[in-house]
């Protein structure tokens, strides 16, 4: 609650999220970004101050629960509702590596996942609870379907990989150091 009367003293969350970026200042963006992450925080939501929005969002219950990774490009006048994901990818056999961009005018609802190098295009409305993990062409509507389950003949390996200086996995509630120069090769690709 604290945070959100300060956000609001200072302009509102946007204007806080833009100077995370754009400020004058090691120490000043610093302040932004602590400010920004508390603020994310009493929202439980997590929009990376690095993420790209080419204009601000409409967040019709808030910024209530919504992910967007720091790769992701949102493009202008989106709407995004609550319990919405925008994340990468980081799958090192996953041909969809990489984080959605995603175009103008476009309609996200409740609950939607978008994940990985998609491009989703102007226009589009993104059902609520929907998982897009394909491109999607201008003025389309994306919908639930049926579940479809894949078997695999070989174990997947489902680490989740980040980027701290160094690439890392989580294992065991640890982050660990990626030593494999194949998967840090396929990783820096």
């Amino acid at each position: 609650m604290l945070a959100r009367v300060i956000v609001e003293l200072l302009g509102g969350a946007w204007k806080i999220k833009n100077r995370c970026q754009y400020s004058d200042g090691k120490l000043i963006r610093k302040i932004y970004k602590g400010l920004h992450a508390w603020y994310q925080y009493e929202n439980a939501s997590s929009i990376a101050f690095d993420s790209t929005f080419l204009s601000e969002p409409c967040f019709p219950h808030g910024m209530k629960s919504i992910f967007v990774s720091g790769a992701a490009v949102i493009g202008k006048n989106c709407v995004i509702f609550q319990q919405v994901t925008i994340g990468s990818n980081t799958l090192l056999d996953s041909n969809g590596r990489g984080a959605p961009i995603i175009g103008d005018n476009c309609y996200i609802g409740a609950g939607a996942k978008i994940v990985g190098k998609v491009i989703i295009g102007n226009n589009v409305r993104i059902g609520a609870n929907t998982v897009v993990h394909k491109d999607v062409p201008d003025n389309s509507v994306v919908v639930s379907g049926e579940q479809k389950v894949i078997i695999r003949s070989k174990t997947l390996d489902n680490r989740f990989y980040s980027r701290h200086g160094h690439w890392v996995f989580f294992d065991d509630g640890h982050w660990v150091k990626e030593s494999d120069q194949n998967k840090i090769n396929q990783l820096n690709s």
